[in-house]
């Protein structure tokens, strides 16, 4: 697990995921011509109340990749 920090909403947080997720999400946000810190907080805004943003950010990668 790799700890990567952003600010969300003003608020700096971590966020621990594998580097291979890492990786993609990096990969992504160069693809869109978007930060990582932008997409995360696309991600943390539509994310149920419930759910882990780890475990969401996840879920975000592996909907990406299966389009």
């Amino acid at each position: 697990m790799k700890k990567i920090s952003i600010s969300l909403s003003g608020h700096q947080t971590s966020i621990s995921l594998e580097p291979e997720f890492i990786a993609e999400l990096q990969r992504i946000a160069h693809e869109n011509k978007k930060s990582v810190a932008s997409i995360i907080s696309d991600i943390d805004s539509s994310r149920p109340a419930h759910s882990n943003l780890s475990s969401a950010i996840r879920v975000w990668i592996l909907n990406s990749v299966r389009k």
